[in-house]
């Protein structure tokens, strides 16, 4: 499982799928967020990864940035609402990880 350090107690990472939630948990992290649309090609539905993540006790959050609307400003409350009170380590995940460090960059910048 690859990810990026970005923040203190946040990371970021491409596409997970269901064989990659162990991982994450046994790496350590206590939240996940998606940040990817399952309506993008190629995502793996996220009700099926929060409900592994779920299971391994992990927090599960759904913030899907899409490539039409952008990052939108719901995008970045959310985000920082989950930065403030998740479980810390934090991992996002959207196709390539990209997506996820930028809402999070703007979200640590607006609040």
């Amino acid at each position: 499982m690859n990810f990026t350090k970005v923040g203190d107690g946040f990371a970021v990472a491409g596409q997970i799928g269901r064989e990659d939630v162990e991982a994450i948990a046994s790496s350590g992290f206590r939240s996940l967020i998606c940040n990817r649309p399952d309506t993008e090609d190629g995502a793996v539905a996220h009700e099926m990864i929060r409900a592994i993540a779920e299971a391994r006790g992990m927090e599960f959050h759904y913030i899907p940035v899409s490539h039409q609307t952008g990052i939108t400003q719901t995008n970045v409350v959310d985000t920082a609402r989950v930065l403030a009170l998740a479980p810390k380590p934090v991992l996002a995940y959207c196709r390539s990880g990209a997506r996820s460090a930028n809402l999070y960059n703007i979200a640590r910048q607006s609040f």
